[in-house]
């Protein structure tokens, strides 16, 4: 068995058809279904069963999978160290940010591209549970999120934390024009429009635990993972919202006034994250470092 068949065991295992996989791959599906032979031959069992059109990976072509996936993986990530070493930092920079921490990125950005002028970027945005789906797969490298992340499979270096801020319409008579601070009771009767992940437990959850805190079940309109919607609405006098103050910088929505809440003990905890265990690339390393306070690599 050589890194040429695995790969190509690899990419018919995630197409589940020979004719897909050798047009993934560049090459004639005779010489393709020949090599899954020789590889069957060589290891002395059946690695795919066919079913129907599609085929099917025995419980030995499963094992081989998740070989094949992390040993081909780390070859990538050898052949980019490799690369690397004393060329200076050139490529792409893949990570991505939760829309409320993006106000952390421009200034790094510009800052590391001055230092950086051969580097390009791939930014994607998203929740942090879709972000840290998004790093399982290889799609980007770290990303900035909003913790809780529910997974020990990150190293996670801390970004100082920031309070949470009360969001109302301006104009709005529940809270009178010049007050600048609420307590988390008198927000019982608010019609709350809460960002709430697309999976895993997060901010949403935390903000309910905080009301109960204080003796009371909020009254949730809506819930939404993206924060410029939320703040769209609350423009609109939908209803209020509670974010994370740096959600709000550099935003000049109309309509808004935001009020601290005094007596709130929830903290929003940004963070970066990549996996453990996994080759980071130089430009991703110096990226981090960028930051403060900065925490060893683990």
């Amino acid at each position: 068995m050589d890194i040429r068949q695995l790969r190509y065991f690899y990419v018919i295992a995630q197409e589940r058809q020979i004719t897909r996989a050798a047009k993934r791959l560049h090459i004639a599906q005779p010489p393709l279904s020949q090599q899954l032979k020789q590889l069957e031959a060589e290891l002395e069992v059946s690695l795919v069963e066919r079913n129907g059109r599609t085929l099917e990976l025995t419980e030995a072509g499963k094992v081989l999978y998740q070989r094949a996936e992390k040993i081909l993986h780390e070859m990538e990530d050898l052949v980019t160290e490799v690369k690397e070493t004393g060329v200076g930092i050139r490529g792409t920079l893949s990570l991505g940010s939760v829309k409320s921490c993006f106000p952390y990125l421009p200034s790094k950005l510009k800052s590391f591209r001055d230092e950086h002028p051969l580097l390009r970027y791939k930014l994607q945005e998203g929740d942090t549970s879709s972000l840290s789906e998004s790093i399982r797969n290889r799609e980007i490298e770290l990303a900035i999120v909003r913790l809780p992340i529910d997974s020990e499979d990150f190293s996670v270096v801390h970004l100082p934390t920031e309070p949470y801020v009360l969001v109302v319409p301006d104009g709005w008579t529940e809270f009178a024009a010049g007050r600048t601070s609420v307590s988390m009771r008198e927000l019982e009767e608010t019609p709350l429009l809460l960002l709430h992940r697309l999976s895993g437990v997060g901010q949403f959850e935390m903000i309910l635990e905080e009301c109960r805190q204080h003796g009371f079940e909020p009254t949730v309109i809506c819930e939404c993972p993206d924060v410029t919607m939320l703040l769209s609405l609350v423009s609109a006098q939908v209803g209020a919202t509670i974010v994370p103050k740096a959600s709000l910088k550099d935003r000049h929505d109309p309509g808004l006034r935001v009020i601290t809440i005094h007596d709130a003990k929830i903290q929003a905890e940004p963070a970066i994250v990549w996996m453990k265990e996994r080759f980071l690339s130089v430009a991703a390393r110096k990226f981090i470092d960028q930051f403060e306070p900065v925490e060893s690599l683990q």
